[in-house]
């Protein structure tokens, strides 16, 4: 099924201590082009997934009566999968780069590792713990995360625990998405 997202508002949330800047520029050239409003919110890391879920709902409230696209990177993409789902009156496409995981977190490689730098930030601190990711990212990545968890200090462990305590939606509840998925 192909969509127009000329005139569209496209909500794009961040991933896990990722921000508004990267998803923007991820994902707005592409979006521009073909007409779409985009739109990226800043994470709230002290209540990440409910400031996601909030933004969506006053997105949709001021496009109203027309229908948004959402979609976002890794946990961004989950929420938005999760409220296009609840929502399918209001959602005209989902664009979902990397979601998370599908279902419970609990052995998702991406919950372990945000549990992990949660743990690592409250322990060792800011500083060491980026130093850390730095070593062992690719330079664009710790270059990224290195401004943004700058950004979101002091919050960002508890934004990183709060995600990987985030049910997604399960492969099944997918099935029911009724909008396209890219």
């Amino acid at each position: 099924m192909a969509v127009s997202l000329r005139g569209v508002t496209t909500v794009l949330l961040p991933g896990t201590g990722s921000d508004d800047d990267f998803v923007y520029r991820a994902f707005s050239t592409a979006l521009h082009e073909v007409g779409a409003v985009a739109i990226t919110p800043p994470p709230q890391p002290h209540r990440l997934v409910t400031g996601y879920r909030e933004e969506l709902d006053n997105a949709a409230r001021a496009a109203h009566p027309l229908p948004i696209a959402v979609g976002g990177v890794s946990i961004g993409a989950a929420v938005a999968l999760d409220w296009a789902l609840g929502h399918p009156e209001r959602t005209v496409a989902v664009l979902a780069a990397l979601p998370a995981w599908t279902g419970e977190p609990d052995a998702a490689p991406a919950a372990l590792a945000a549990r992990h730098s949660a743990e690592m930030l409250r322990r060792d601190g800011l500083v060491a713990t980026t130093a850390q990711m730095q070593a062992s990212s690719p330079k664009w990545l710790a270059d990224e995360l290195t401004r943004s968890w700058v950004n979101q200090w002091p919050a960002l462990p508890d934004a990183m625990d709060e995600a990987a305590r985030y049910i997604a939606p399960t492969s099944g509840r997918l099935e029911m998405l009724d909008v396209p998925l890219a």
